[in-house]
């Protein structure tokens, strides 16, 4: 009875002190956005936020000092903790007092402040968005796409209540300020009319021919190696313009690219330069990034997390490339799908028959993907299911040969970085090219 209720005596004794600490460190934020007067550039939506984020950093890196969000800090202490400069201090409190202290002397003296800040900005529960916007107000906000079953629906009434949070940042943007739009969604083209009634500029991007800025003949590229073909990234055209992209796959990097060019002009800069800028952007460790796999098989990682139209995107990725082996397809439990939860994987399921030759799941939740799968005619040989990460990775180890092709997907807390690892020809490399390396990942169970 003691240990229970000394369990629940320190639960909430630390969601009392972390409410304490984003409180302090939001009043720093809105006193130093007030002090420094950035340019702030905001990106939400539902599929693609840290690859866009990214992307718009790439592109705007010669226009002077530019911040971006580090990985994916986008919660109530991921917002503050990017426009002080700080990093995460985890469970330490005296990490999170210098956090503090740096957020004070940034008040109380005149530094040298980004001028561009690049925000990524997340909504898990109804009103983060709307609380956020109620003090920073974005001189563009970048909407991506917003599926029709959105990842975090858990604790929202409806995917239509999600689409109006996340509509709340476009709303936002200040007088005189623009609002770029995926072209690819009906919804958010509909959202763009109502912005314009209110006097926002809006450009929007995607492969939609009314798009403002528009993508088309995305392309996989290849190396030959030993009689093989290896894909290496691809390649699309922008403007008359080839652009190509190495260590990573799929159409859906195409949009990041679209929006960072979008944001570029909307500040001005000339397309030429927004290209040759974009030439050094490299995708966030764990999206869809290609990787050299065991016994000559290449890795497809993309285990950062995991929702609906991701996994559709991954796997249509997939389904179009060439490959001399098999395509495995190892999918984790998606989570905060709430009551949309089995239909979703079920939906998911009846995809991978007409894609890969094996499929292995992972979780409670994505049983449903291999249950609809052998439903679906695939045979009880190629389809396997297990309960952690590790053991999955235990058992593709075995079954990995030359010239296979290998997706690994699932939400965050399924751990699915770990079959990357196993899979990896240079397990070496983990730390520099796989998420969740660091210490107080590697030692969570």
């Amino acid at each position: 009875m003691r240990g229970t209720w000394q369990k629940s005596y320190n639960v909430n004794y630390m969601q009392f002190l972390k409410k304490i600490i984003v409180y302090i460190l939001t009043i720093e934020s809105r006193l130093i956005i007030k002090k420094y007067k950035p340019f702030i550039i905001a990106v939400t939506g539902s599929v693609g936020k840290t690859t866009t984020k990214d992307a718009i950093f790439s592109a705007l890196s010669s226009s002077g000092f530019v911040r971006k969000s580090e990985k994916s800090l986008n919660s109530e202490f991921g917002l503050p903790l990017t426009i002080i400069g700080v990093p995460t201090a985890w469970r330490s409190i005296s990490g999170w007092i210098t956090n503090i202290k740096q957020g004070a002397l940034l008040i109380l003296k005149r530094v040298d402040y980004p001028k561009i800040l690049v925000l990524e900005i997340g909504a898990d529960h109804p009103g983060d968005i709307k609380k956020v916007v109620a003090w920073l107000r974005p001189d563009i906000a970048v909407i991506t796409k917003v599926g029709d079953t959105p990842v975090h629906v858990e604790f929202f009434k409806s995917p239509a209540q999600v689409f109006e949070e996340k509509s709340a940042l476009a709303h936002a943007v200040k007088p005189g300020g623009t609002a770029v739009l995926f072209a690819d969604e009906p919804k958010i083209i509909a959202l763009g009319e109502e912005l314009k009634q209110k006097g926002i500029a809006v450009v929007t991007f995607g492969f939609d021919t009314n798009a403002t800025i528009q993508g088309s003949e995305y392309t996989p590229m290849y190396v030959e190696n030993n009689g093989q073909k290896l894909p290496v990234g691809f390649s699309f055209k922008l403007l008359n313009t080839t652009v190509s992209i190495k260590k990573v796959i799929g159409q859906a990097f195409v949009y990041p690219i679209l929006a960072a060019v979008a944001v570029g002009q909307s500040r001005g800069m000339q397309i030429d330069e927004i290209i040759k800028n974009i030439a050094t952007y490299e995708a966030s460790k764990g999206r869809m990034n290609i990787i050299a796999g065991i016994r000559g098989s290449t890795l497809i990682d993309d285990t950062y997390n995991s929702s609906p139209d991701a996994v559709y995107s991954a796997l249509e990725t997939l389904k179009g490339l060439e490959c001399n082996g098999k395509k495995i397809v190892v999918l984790g439990d998606m989570m905060e799908l709430g009551s949309y939860s089995v239909e979703e994987h079920r939906a998911i399921g009846k995809m991978i028959p007409a894609i890969a030759t094996l499929l292995v799941t992972v979780g409670p939740r994505a049983r449903a993907i291999g249950q609809e799968a052998l439903a679906c005619g695939m045979s009880s040989d190629n389809v396997s299911f297990y309960s952690s990460a590790i053991e999955a990775g235990e058992y593709l180890s075995t079954r990995v040969a030359q010239g296979d092709i290998i997706l690994v997907k699932g939400s965050q807390s399924i751990r699915m970085e770990r079959i990357t690892k196993a899979l990896m020809a240079d397990p070496s490399r983990a730390s520099e090219l796989l998420v969740r390396q660091e210490k107080e990942w590697l030692e969570k169970k």
